[in-house]
């Protein structure tokens, strides 16, 4: 397999998880998407600062640290084309919707959203509106942290857990193997260092809970697991930050 300069791979990890307007690569560029992988903090560092200076500017302007937080989230979902919070409400209905692992991997694969999917998005946007209004106000460096993080997450379970499925996103992707996850991993502590080390642990404890529940109910990671993976740990980053 020809591999690709770092700058390819970051570029490749952006044409992955957002909806940003970036240079058609060629189609063998994506033989390297799991390589790809260590880049996926990046585009957290590409993601949160777009995100922050939009709430920051609210701010400026006067608005309430409460609209500022929901115009966040608003550029937030529009950079990634609401992917992540897509695979959290899948998550939610095939996890606790199925009776078996083949009925929770084909509700996951319906795009209708039940209960669960609504009630998983609805707590994660107030919690995440919540804390965001109240830590803003404060500096923007919250919303970095908690995107550069959340992404570095993603490619943990992606690493440590196998796919669910033999077709599918995740599949397609790829498994990175243990040194392009311990370099996403790492690169996110070192983006982060300044916030500490609590914020990081906290990402990667939700991480490890939802890896392990995706263990052990669907046998593995998919596509979707990944987002809600992203997305609870964003939260726990969230958490930690408000506590800190």
């Amino acid at each position: 397999m020809r591999r690709f300069s770092p700058f390819r791979q970051i570029l490749v990890a952006l044409v992955l998880l957002t909806r940003l307007p970036l240079p058609r690569l060629p189609d063998a560029a994506f033989d390297d998407q799991a390589r790809a992988a260590w880049a996926f903090p990046l585009v957290g560092l590409v993601v949160g600062p777009l995100a922050a200076g939009t709430g920051v500017c609210a701010l400026w302007l006067g608005l309430p640290g409460g609209v500022a937080a929901g115009l966040v989230l608003a550029v937030q979902i529009l950079l990634t084309g609401a992917m992540h919070e897509d695979g959290l409400a899948d998550s939610a209905d095939g996890l606790w919707g199925g009776l078996t692992r083949d009925r929770r991997l084909e509700i996951m694969r319906d795009s209708r959203i039940g209960t669960y999917g609504v009630l998983a998005l609805g707590l994660s946007l107030g919690l995440r509106w919540s804390a965001l209004a109240v830590l803003l106000p404060l500096g923007w460096q919250a919303v970095v942290v908690a995107a550069v993080v959340s992404r570095a997450a993603m490619v943990a379970v992606m690493a440590a857990l196998p796919h669910a499925r033999s077709d599918g996103l995740s599949r397609g992707v790829g498994r990175p193997g243990p040194w392009a996850a311990m370099a996403g991993i790492g690169l996110a502590l070192v983006i982060t260092l300044g916030a500490g080390i609590t914020p990081m642990a906290a990402g990667l404890v939700a991480a490890l809970l939802t890896g392990a529940l995706a263990r052990r109910k669907l046998g593995g990671q998919t596509g979707d697991i990944l987002g809600a993976t992203q997305q609870v740990a964003e939260i726990a980053v969230l958490l930690a930050l408000l506590l800190a």
